[in-house]
């Protein structure tokens, strides 16, 4: 991962630009409703069970319908943890999340390092290009840093 992070600014200088995610307080979307089923297979822990991603699914729009639901620390005052969503714009998600293929890595200086393939919407072309959504948790700030790297394939 480190061999990336130090890449970045190569791949951000290539024609295939890093679009910059939506990191979002929980509303509407974070609702028990739209975890996918069967919930088993569409959330994860990490940081020993302090950090749980889920993925969600609200139907609408449906071109846009899937984000990400992040809890994490820090904890409140009564032992809750920050609730943050991620999607492809103001409260639009992506077309769809690669789950299975979702990775992490740990880097002391940036904390914890999430990718995950990703498709959304484009209008311009009708179609759904797909990329790598890489995000990043500081779980002592609770900073969430997400954006999207276009496949160049």
């Amino acid at each position: 991962m480190m061999k990336f992070l130090l890449a970045l600014p190569f791949v951000l200088s290539m024609a295939s630009p890093a679009v910059a995610q939506t990191v979002s307080e929980c509303d509407w979307q974070a609702g028990a409703q739209s975890i996918m089923e069967p919930w088993d297979d569409h959330t994860k822990t990490f940081g020993e069970g302090a950090v749980r991603l889920a993925v969600l699914d609200t139907l609408e729009p449906a071109a846009a319908a899937m984000h990400l639901l992040v809890l994490s620390p820090p904890f409140d005052e009564v032992g809750g943890r920050q609730c943050k969503t991620i999607g492809s714009g103001d409260k639009v998600g992506f077309s769809g999340i690669r789950w299975n293929a979702l990775s992490t890595k740990y880097d002391p200086n940036v904390g914890l390092i999430f990718e995950v393939p990703v498709s959304r919407y484009d209008p311009a072309s009708g179609g759904f290009p797909t990329g790598l959504l890489s995000f990043t948790l500081n779980q002592a700030t609770g900073k969430i840093d997400a954006v999207v790297l276009d496949d160049t394939r």
